[in-house]
Parts: C-alpha cells; structure tokens; sequence
C-alpha cells in the first residue's frame, strides 16, 4: 500500500562510531538523516555496550497502525508486521552488502523496547507500538546467541525512561477512524517477558551449497529497480532453473544468509500455484522449508494429494500435490485478483499456528508474520534477478486457501500472498521524484 507505518531507529554508542554521540537517533526519510531523540550519559551506553560484540549497535521498528487503517482499516494489524519482515529484509541485505550482520533480539519485552526507543509515554490512535530491536554487528562476530542473549538492567531501563527525549512528534491527520480490535489485538499480543524463549534455531542444519541466480546486475542495481507489479501479462514463461534457484534461496538452511537474521526455526511453508514454469507441469506445488514440516503438513492436508518429489539433485523438498490447471483457484482465492493468475505462480504462505501459538504465547503472533514478510523481500529481489517482477497480496480468503489445501483445523494459517511474473506497464502513471509534494523548509 505504500503506507509506510514502520518508523526506524538507531541507539548507537562510541564503540560502534566514535564520531556520533552516545544515544538514540530517529531515521527521517524526507532528508535522509538521523534526527537527535535522546543524548544519554556516556556510562548508560557503555553499559547496553557491554552485551554486544566489539563494533556492534542496535536498530529499533516500531508500527504506527493508524498510517494503515485509515486505508485498510482492521487488515491494518496483518499489514503492519509483514512490512516488519521487508524491514527485517531490507536490513539484511543492506547489512550483508557492506559486510556486515543483522539478528533479532528476542530476549526483552515490548516495554523495555518502547523505553529503549523513547516511545514508551505515547498514547491515542497514532501512537507507535513497539515491535523489535536488532543487533547489527561485523559479519566476523556472532551477534547474539541463545547461551549470552542481550539483556539490560532494570536500573539502565529506568534511567533511560528519566532521560529527557529531543524534539516533538509529528501529528498525522487532524481527523481519525478508531478501530477498537486493532488494540484488543495489539494487547493481546504484547510481550510482557524479558525472556529470550524464542531462540530454538538448530544449528545441525546439513550446509548445503548456494545456487546463486543467474544476473549480471549488482546488488545495488537490483534494490534500486524493484517495483510492485500492478499487473502480469498472463503469456511469459519461467526458465525451471531459475524458478528452483528461487525456492532454494526461499528454503531455510544454515547457509541461507537471509533467514539468519531470525533466532528461531522455521514457521513457514509455501503452497504454489504454478502456471507458466517451462518443464514444469502446472498444478499445485508444497515447498517445505524445514523438513520438520513435511510429516505435520501431510497430516493436516488433503489425503489424496500426489506428494510427488520434484528436484532430482534432492535438494529442494518441492512436492507436487495436484497436477492441473491452477488460475482460477489462486484468483478466486486472491480477492478475484486477476494478478494472481495471470504471473508465472503466486504462492500462499502457511504458517504453523495452533501448537505454536499454545506452545510459546500470543506474542508469537506477529512473528509469524515477521517471517512471512522477510520471504516476501527475498521475493520481490529474486524475481528481478530473474528478469521478473513481484507483488504482495495482502488480500486473500484464509478460509478458501483452507478449503482448496483440505485443512480443516487450526493446526496451519494462510498469512500472506505472492504472486511473480513478467509485469505489465501502465502508461498512464507518471513518475516523481520522492516527496515531491512536500516543502522541505517545514520538514
């Protein structure tokens, strides 16, 4: 949507850029620069230092679901988090071209990083809601681990809060539609706990070797250029070779630098709707990203699907369900969206839910979503790698994915849409520099 509710911060300190004063800075896109929040005591900064490798500094996000419901109004919580994740993603690969690393940190609650943050004292609609913290560190040092997670004591925690924050926070809109469940939700969902619970990535993962996509273009070229797609035209083919090195940098193992940024083991699966891959025959596919998935999903899914193993290097754990003509099922099931149908596949992405949310809590809620926008990142640059162009759908029937993959129970949730293909160009739109409309002596 274009909404951007996800704002940016930065506590950095001496140690990771001696030119920088100790403290808390906010991103401001308008002018690129970082606005002031908080200059803390240098001995508070040295003490959150501590708990991070040499060099290393903290990224904060928060969410201001306003800037989404006005538009999409109770969607706005889902939309929210997924654009967390294409943050997460957006960080990791920025951080990787410069050599260097991001993880989550999953060891405090939403409390201590609203404190953290300096937005712990903001009320009403527009308020910004926590959502994570993240360690950025050289790409030679481990992060943060499960045994020596960050932690922050309590006596630096209210310290902080007594800090007094820099400049004011813009008021967005003079008028305001309140959406009660958006907060019921949020409530719900908060994590109280500083405990870190979540890190149970394993790290027997077999490493396997990278298939790297097959592009002349840099890294910077390929972020600079990715787009949305706003249609498909409905004709192009997908070469099975670069349709498979997709999903295979899409599959969680050891060696799949983007998913490192996420302490906990995969949640996620993703159905496919292939339409147009050559030498592959359209139907219904399953990418199972940890093989831990593979016995859950054929449990809860429909009995009579083929469960045909399709990589012959035995790499990818692609399966075919159902071979036939799928367009119609993946529009329908995308709010009759004909972009759904008409790229080379759109996919669901399912996520464990049931034993995960009982097992861990609500707050694991909007992880879940984390994850499923960090593989739509991954997405959208893999197709312009692949001479192709992405969209998210962020409206789809859960209900109706349900129905088509035969799960009946709560044991797996549809949480996001993708679609790929070659884009179709609307002639009527016309381009402008950013914030054109803006005047920048009162930004």
């Amino acid at each position: 949507g274009n909404l951007h509710p996800t704002e940016s911060y930065l506590v950095i300190g001496e140690q990771a850029f001696p030119i920088i004063a100790e403290g808390l800075y906010h991103y401001q896109p308008y002018q690129h620069a970082l606005e002031a929040r908080r200059v803390q005591d240098r001995g508070l900064g040295e003490v959150i230092a501590e708990q991070l490798p040499d060099q290393a500094f903290l990224i904060g996000l928060s969410s201001i679901y306003w800037r989404e419901s006005w538009k999409y109004g109770e969607r706005a919580y889902r939309y929210c988090h997924h654009d967390v994740g294409h943050a997460l993603g957006a960080f990791t690969f920025a951080a990787a071209c410069l050599g260097w690393k991001v993880q989550v940190v999953d060891s405090l609650s939403d409390a201590e990083i609203s404190i953290l943050l300096g937005i712990d004292n903001q009320s009403g609609i527009e308020a910004e809601h926590a959502d994570c913290l993240l360690a950025v560190c050289p790409n030679t040092q481990q992060c943060l681990t499960a045994e020596a997670p960050l932690t922050i004591n309590p006596a630096v925690i209210q310290a902080l809060q007594e800090c007094k924050l820099l400049g004011e926070i813009n008021r967005l809109s003079d008028n305001h539609q309140e959406w009660p469940i958006i907060e019921k939700v949020a409530l719900s969902t908060e994590k109280y706990s500083n405990n870190a619970g979540t890190a149970d990535r394993p790290d027997n993962k077999p490493t396997r070797p990278g298939h790297l996509p097959q592009c002349n273009e840099t890294a910077f070229q390929i972020i600079h250029q990715r787009r949305s797609a706003l249609a498909m035209d409905g004709i192009t083919e997908l070469a099975r070779s670069a349709f498979f090195g997709m999903l295979g940098r899409l599959q969680l193992e050891r060696n799949t630098m983007m998913f490192e940024c996420l302490p906990w083991a995969a949640n996620v699966s993703l159905f496919l709707f292939v339409h147009r891959v050559r030498d592959l025959q359209p139907g219904l596919y399953v990418l199972v990203r940890d093989p831990s998935h593979e016995s859950l999903l054929r449990k809860s899914a429909n009995p009579d699907f083929l469960w045909e193993r399709q990589d012959s290097e035995d790499y990818l754990r692609l399966y075919l369900l159902a071979p036939q003509e799928v367009q119609r099922e993946a529009k329908v099931i995308c709010c009759h969206q004909d972009i759904a149908a008409d790229g080379v596949f759109s996919l669901g992405m399912l996520a464990r839910f049931g034993d995960v949310i009982a097992e861990k809590g609500p707050w694991y809620y909007p992880r879940l979503y984390w994850e499923t926008g960090l593989i739509g990142q991954i997405l959208y640059l893999e197709a312009e790698a692949a001479g192709m162009r992405s969209t998210g759908i962020g409206c789809f029937f859960d209900d109706v994915m349900h129905q088509v993959l035969g799960i009946t129970d709560h044991a797996w949730q549809s949480l996001y849409h993708f679609t790929v293909g070659a884009p179709l160009e609307d002639q009527r739109l016309q381009s402008y520099p950013c914030y054109h409309h803006l005047d920048s002596s009162v930004i």
